[in-house]
């Protein structure tokens, strides 16, 4: 098995994450009929520091580095999709360090376990006005947002000088339109955010992928490649449970036909190993790619436009390798995972949802080709 392995310890203790996962594999369907992550849960994740993860030690919190995030969210996201994505905001530092340094010291004054979401495209007009941006609009994808403590949406000044912006504000000045009817990553809650007429003042907007403010190391890491690994991460907690939920079946009756029982099928021994391999290479692509940035930040250097390059294509190899893994333990399982309440069933439908984020798309296949033969890639990209 791969070396990159969770510390359990590092996140409230292994008894305590192990009792989070637990519970939240056991109200998996409950997330999915309210269509989004329930209260206690989201404190759950305060308690182990899903939200402090990545804020520096100076504002309170744990100043961790991207590898050990995302391995947190793929842990989480073994146990439920949903979950994980909705974990996977807590990388929202990345965004927020584009404040100036005052707003800043305000956002964590409280408390480093703020709880961040976003609704980015499309950037509605904002009218400049007599203390800041008067903002209005509706925004879709806001994942996490039932849950949320501060919430942010995408504005384009109406100077036309000024590049689309992040209005952040407290999340009861932001009302939330129940509209997530969707296939797969249900308990997501990406619902609609709605702003009417709220002064957002300057200094609470930042440019997104603008430079930081705070110059911690984390702050060096590519945060458009980071914002990408966070998501394609959730595909890799689910396809190791889809494994995982294969292999507890194998040992079940024989089939009404009489033919043997799954494990002892020689087309399922092959298909899984299959899965298996496909999981553990893109997994070593991926979080290589990680760590040979990460090192590159540490020794004091900015990663180079190549390794940002593979972190993005290492994230989109990964969502789609994991998505196809998940697919062969679907198949191979015949009838038995057709059920809406089987576990591969709901695997099997958020993966797939997960593939169709933008993040993923096969743009980042032509970008990382592109630069492979010295030619520029698209803006975003890099």
């Amino acid at each position: 098995m791969s070396s990159y392995v969770l510390d359990k310890a590092a996140w409230g203790g292994a008894a305590e994450f192990d009792s989070l996962l637990a519970e939240i594999r056991e109200r998996r369907q409950e997330f999915e009929d309210q269509k989004y992550i329930s209260q206690d849960i989201i404190e759950r994740f305060k308690q182990v520091g899903v939200y402090r993860a990545l804020v520096p030690e100076r504002f309170g919190g744990d100043a961790k580095s991207p590898l050990e995030f995302l391995q947190m969210v793929e842990a989480i996201a073994a146990a439920d999709g949903s979950a994980g994505w909705v974990a996977s905001f807590g990388m929202y530092p990345i965004y927020l360090a584009s404040l100036p340094v005052s707003t800043i010291e305000k956002v964590w004054k409280e408390t480093p376990d703020v709880v961040f979401a976003g609704g980015i495209f499309p950037p509605q007009p904002a009218k400049r006005v007599d203390g800041g941006f008067q903002v209005k609009g509706r925004w879709q994808f806001g994942s996490g947002c039932m849950g949320a403590t501060v919430c942010g949406v995408g504005i384009l000044p109406d100077d036309g000088e000024s590049l689309p912006r992040m209005a952040v504000m407290p999340r009861e000045k932001v009302k939330i339109e129940h509209t997530w009817d969707v296939i797969g990553m249900v308990g997501t809650g990406s619902h609609d955010l709605v702003v009417d007429n709220v002064v957002v003042p300057e200094e609470w907007t930042f440019t997104r992928g603008g430079k930081p403010n705070l110059d911690d190391p984390f702050f060096s890491y590519p945060s458009l490649a980071f914002a990408a690994q966070v998501l394609s991460v959730t595909t890799l907690g689910m396809a190791r449970e889809a494994i995982d939920v294969v292999r507890s079946m194998a040992g079940g009756r024989k089939s009404v036909t009489g033919a043997p029982n799954l494990g002892e099928r020689e087309y399922v021994q092959i298909e899984i190993a299959k899965a298996e391999a496909k999981v553990q290479s893109s997994r070593a692509f991926f979080y290589g790619a990680t760590d040979a940035a990460w090192q590159t930040i540490l020794a004091g250097e900015k990663p180079s436009p190549d390794q940002i390059s593979m972190i993005r294509l290492a994230a989109s190899n990964l969502t789609h390798e994991c998505a196809e893994a998940i697919r062969i333990c679907y198949q191979v399982s015949g009838m038995t995972s057709a059920y809406n309440d089987h576990p591969l069933s709901r695997i099997l439908r958020d993966a797939n949802m997960a593939t169709q984020h933008a993040f993923m798309g096969a743009i980042t296949y032509k970008n990382a080709g592109a630069m492979m033969f010295d030619h520029k890639p698209l803006p975003g990209y890099l």
